[in-house]
This record gives structure tokens, C-alpha cells and sequence, in this order.
């Protein structure tokens, strides 16, 4: 008997029914003692006959009927026991739902969360055990990968260089110059996947930071290495992680340098979100690719040199990291020619 009561549909039919016995026993109770007025005394069967009237119900006899005698107490009695077990009935429908919703979304913000604690009925129980072990899959993925990163990163370096070393060896200065030229792309793809799947991986913990700060630091380090960068705008502090902002803000800074040669970042800060813009008046990107060159690897361009656009994965990483904080980034038109990425940052 205890095992069907374990599950949610036994526990949830168990509180429904004793609430419908709890009110029709009280609503039986009630009219058995205020039972119904004595009926009428027959009509008499002739003028001459003496009119006799039955004897009373010693339970009604001298008793006033109460203003509370009738039927809409227990009938009120019956609508609230029925609205509290329906309302206990939904929370335990929902409590289990609403569990494993707080757990994936702390799940997405760091694979190393608690586990769910697999308590309550059965069927809340198995989804507990479930989903914790999936979560300890996805650990057990996400270590795995790391490994391979670091080993990938690792073999693959090291022939690399010697590659660079023996070209010294080649006599043709200009197939040398090709060579030394493909195998700096592929070192500096090599970087950058590394670095964008880290970027995946990476768990930060928000904290206040002072953003115009920021964005003026960056600026001056680019006007350091002579690139023609302007920041304007203010703002109060905002709750980040310094790290993602900062790597976006990086990417977009760069892509920008690399096609206009300039850029000017804004601040437009009120109660809802902070907006920072990164503007520029270079060739633009057509309003039909502007999607696309947030997917991996996409170039716009055929060449894989990085002088002329890299290796398509520095518009990745710039909103990969604006989505860990909630926020958004987007591609619009600077009015003039040019490009302006957007990013909206909310203010919770």
C-alpha cells in the first residue's frame, strides 16, 4: 500500500479523495443534524373528523432553525476543501518541474553545480537520478575534451616548430616565404580554436565591475600600438564577468581595426541595460550575412590569411560570451557605411 502512495499520481489522487470524503461527510453530518422542516399534517378526510397532527421528531421539537440550518455552508464548506486540494494538488505537480528547472539553469552556468538532492515521489526521484547523471556525463565529456585539447595543443606545436626550423633549409627564398606563411596559419588557426573552445568551457563568477573603466583601458592600449580608437559615453557599474566582456569587447575592437583601420566605442547607459557599440566605417557586412558571421569558421572572404579576416571565429567568441551574461549582440549598418556591433547588456 505505502509503494502506491509513493508516486506523484498516488499521492496527488490520495489528497483529491480525502478532500471529497472529508466534505460529503461533513455535508451528511450537517444536514443529518439540521435535518429538513417535519412535513405538513395531512388534510383531514372529512369536515366532521378531528384533524390530528403526527407526532414531531424529538430531534426538531422546540429547536429554532438556525440561519446556518441550510445547505450553503457545507456547500461552502465543500468549494474550499476542493480549491485547498487542487492548489496542493498543482504544487505537487510543479514542485518537481519547478526543481528541475532551477537545477538546468544553474547547470548552464556552471557544469559544477550541486547535484539535484533525489528526494519526493518516485517519478520526481528517477528525474532526479536522471538528470544528475547526466550531468556527471557531461563533467565527465567536458574533462575529456580538455584532455584532448592539451594533447592536441601539444603534438601538434612541436612538429610545427620543426617545420619552421627546416624551412631554413629550403634555398628558394620565395616558396620558403609561402611555406613559413602557411604554417603561421595554421599555427595561428591552431590558437584560435584552442582558444575559442576554451572560451566554451570556461566558468566565470560574476562581480561588479566599472565597464567605462574598461572600455577606456582598451582603448588606450590600442592608441598604445598606434591603431586609431576613440571611447565616449559613461556608466554606473555593472554585475559581469570581467574576462567575457572583456574577450568580446577584444574581438569586436580587432575586427573592426582589421577592416576600417578605426573605431570609436560607445556607452548609452539607463535603468534597463547597459549598450556598448563598437562602431566603425569600414566595407560593412550585406544585412543577409549578418547571421552568418557569428557561426564558426565563417569567412566572408575565400582566403584564410589572417591579415585579411582570420580564421572566422572572433564574432563566435565575442557572442558566446555576451550570451553568458545575458545579454545580446548584434550586427547593424553605421549610418555613413560601416559596421556597428551592438552589445546589450541588462541591468538585473
Amino acid at each position: 500500500m505505502r509503494a502506491r502512495f509513493d508516486t506523484l499520481f498516488g499521492r496527488l489522487f490520495g489528497v483529491l479523495l480525502l478532500a471529497i470524503i472529508l466534505a460529503h461527510l461533513l455535508a451528511f453530518a450537517w444536514f443529518h443534524h439540521y435535518g429538513p422542516p417535519p412535513p405538513p399534517p395531512p388534510p383531514a378526510f372529512s369536515e366532521g373528523m378531528d384533524r390530528q397532527r403526527p407526532p414531531m421528531d424529538p430531534r426538531f421539537e422546540n429547536r429554532p432553525r438556525p440561519w446556518f440550518g441550510g445547505p450553503l455552508v457545507p456547500l461552502t464548506f465543500q468549494f474550499v476543501t476542493l480549491i485547498i486540494a487542487a492548489w496542493y494538488g498543482a504544487k505537487l505537480l510543479s514542485r518537481p518541474i519547478q526543481r528541475l528547472s532551477d537545477a538546468a539553469e544553474r547547470l548552464s552556468e556552471n557544469l559544477d553545480s550541486a547535484p539535484l538532492d533525489e528526494s519526493g515521489p518516485r517519478e520526481a526521484r528517477q528525474a532526479a537520478y536522471t538528470f544528475n547523471l547526466m550531468q556527471k556525463r557531461i563533467i565527465e565529456q567536458v574533462q575529456q575534451r580538455s584532455r584532448m585539447l592539451g594533447a592536441v595543443s601539444h603534438d601538434l606545436r612541436t612538429p610545427l616548430s620543426r617545420l619552421k626550423l627546416r624551412l631554413e633549409q629550403i634555398e628558394d627564398d620565395n616558396l620558403q616565404g609561402q611555406m613559413r606563411q602557411d604554417l603561421d596559419d595554421m599555427i595561428s588557426m591552431l590558437d584560435a580554436t584552442l582558444t575559442y573552445l576554451h572560451e566554451q568551457r570556461a566558468s566565470e563568477a560574476g562581480q561588479w565591475m566599472d565597464v567605462q573603466a574598461l572600455v577606456e583601458s582598451l582603448s588606450e592600449n590600442a592608441q598604445d600600438q598606434g591603431a586609431d580608437v576613440q571611447a565616449s559615453g559613461h556608466c554606473a557599474p555593472l554585475q559581469v564577468q570581467p574576462m567575457a566582456l572583456r574577450s568580446c569587447i577584444n574581438n569586436l575592437l580587432d575586427n573592426a581595426l582589421r577592416y576600417a583601420g578605426q573605431a570609436l566605442i560607445t556607452l548609452e547607459d539607463n535603468r534597463e541595460q547597459l549598450v556598448i557599440r563598437v562602431i566603425d566605417h569600414g566595407p560593412g557586412i550585406a544585412a543577409d550575412k549578418r547571421e552568418a558571421v557569428f557561426e564558426p569558421f565563417f569567412r566572408l572572404e575565400g582566403s584564410r590569411n589572417r591579415n585579411s579576416g582570420g580564421v572566422g571565429l572572433g564574432m563566435t567568441i565575442a557572442r558566446e560570451a555576451v550570451e553568458r551574461l545575458g545579454g545580446q549582440l548584434s550586427l547593424e549598418e553605421t549610418p555613413g557605411g560601416g559596421l556597428t556591433a551592438v552589445i546589450r547588456l541588462p541591468r538585473t
